[in-house]
């Protein structure tokens, strides 16, 4: 049976979490919003409460407020287009035109994006009842408990998806330290070209596996966005965010990698690559970047702090040994230079590409990189909802006071 690729076992994992805990969340919610108007309207059977529930809720809390927003302003901008042509001038073809016409302009305007569709449905669904005056307000009464039920509901214990997002990462640099593992035992021997190439066609196949990473990574940051089970969103984002994207750039590095020693087949087919000395220095140099990969993945999804130590232990050690090991390359190659000059470039250009896949997973720049990236965060989102960040900031602030009292409290 052929072994399934890692991505793909993840990708169907994460889908799988996801879809199971949305079916549950979504089903919920719309039977408490049909309870609750059932309760609170006179309406036999207020439908329009779980419908609505059902359409505000999301994966993320983020995606729930964002989402509900807009869909209760299509909703109720549609109900009163229909309250208006209904009182003006009923229901026939040319009025069930001009309401949808009215009812898709005004959509833009009130900025519902993606539910401009939902104001003209609402209008038609409205206009085509008996009493629309009535019915009307109802569903706008109905829409206003579903909406509040699908978004409150997220409040309680709302889902954190960076173990998923951490795992996706886990997995893509462990395809990245397979490939260059096996980009290091190619180094001994004659290399048929066909394998050379079939190393770089693997290489370029990592930009669908950053897509997948990508997509679980964005669902990560949503869930973290003002969520009240985090304490540090903006940093787990920012720390996921900037590592998924060395982890991409050092993809791009491999893959030109993976280019030389295509090219360095070719120049030298049937002849080995490098000296045997220097092909057991490279595979050695080819494992400890493979190393260092894999830890700096699992050091940017550690949370625990004493785990966190020592994948940050596991990386340095696999940083140096990748350090020590292209020195030693860089030597062996510049000895055997005069012995076998044909393409030399090569051989300095593969020293280069390592040098700047080290370069990139330095902890220095890592830090400077991270710094950058939460200033800014910090004033994008101070920029873009100052009104929403300003309560957020007031929520934190109080509960963080709440709990300095109560610490106090117990010292005392």
């Amino acid at each position: 049976m052929p072994e399934v690729p890692a991505p793909v076992v993840n990708l169907v994992k994460r889908t799988t979490e996801s879809g199971i805990a949305q079916t549950l969340r979504s089903t919920a919610a719309a039977v408490i919003s049909y309870v609750v108007a059932s309760v609170t309207l006179p309406q036999p059977a207020p439908l329009t409460a779980p419908l609505t529930a059902l359409l505000v809720v999301q994966v993320t809390l983020y995606a729930t407020l964002t989402t509900g927003m807009r869909r209760v302003r299509s909703v109720i901008a549609g109900v009163v287009i229909a309250i208006l042509f209904s009182t003006l001038v009923g229901l026939n073809w040319w009025s069930l035109g001009l309401t949808i016409l009215t009812a898709l302009i005004v959509g833009r305007y009130v900025r519902v994006n993606e539910f401009v569709p939902e104001v003209a449905i609402s209008a038609m669904l409205v206009l085509g009842v008996s009493e629309p005056g009535l019915t009307a307000w109802d569903r706008v009464a109905e829409t206003l408990i579903g909406a509040g039920v699908g978004l409150l509901f997220n409040f309680f214990a709302p889902p954190v998806w960076t173990e998923s997002a951490g795992e996706s990462i886990e997995g893509l640099a462990r395809s990245m330290g397979k490939l260059f593992r096996a980009v290091g035992r190619d180094a001994h021997g004659p290399t048929p070209v066909d394998r050379a190439a079939a190393r770089l066609h693997e290489a370029r196949r990592l930009d669908h596996d950053i897509v997948e990473v990508d997509a679980s990574l964005t669902q990560a940051e949503e869930s973290l966005m003002f969520n009240p089970r985090v304490r540090q969103g903006l940093l787990s984002r920012v720390v996921l965010r900037t590592g998924l994207d060395t982890l991409e750039i050092c993809a791009v590095v491999l893959r030109v990698l993976t280019r030389t020693m295509t090219d360095l087949a070719k120049a030298r087919r049937g002849e080995p690559l490098f000296p045997e000395e220097a092909a057991r220095a490279v595979e050695t140099l080819m494992d400890h970047v493979a190393d260092a990969i894999e830890a700096f993945a699992a050091l940017v999804t550690t949370d625990v702090a004493e785990s966190a130590e020592h994948a940050e232990e596991q990386f340095a050690r696999a940083m140096e040994r990748g350090r020590r090991s292209r020195d030693t390359v860089a030597v062996l190659l510049l000895a055997r230079v005069q012995d076998h000059p044909r393409q030399w470039q090569l051989h300095g250009a593969l020293l280069a590409e390592v040098d700047r896949i080290l370069d990139e997973l330095d902890v220095e720049k890592r830090t400077e990189r991270l710094t950058e990236e939460l200033d800014r965060r910090s004033a994008q989102t101070r920029a873009r909802h100052p009104r929403l960040h300003a309560a957020w900031k007031r929520v934190r602030g109080a509960r963080g006071a709440g709990r300095t009292v109560t610490e106090g409290a117990s010292v005392e």
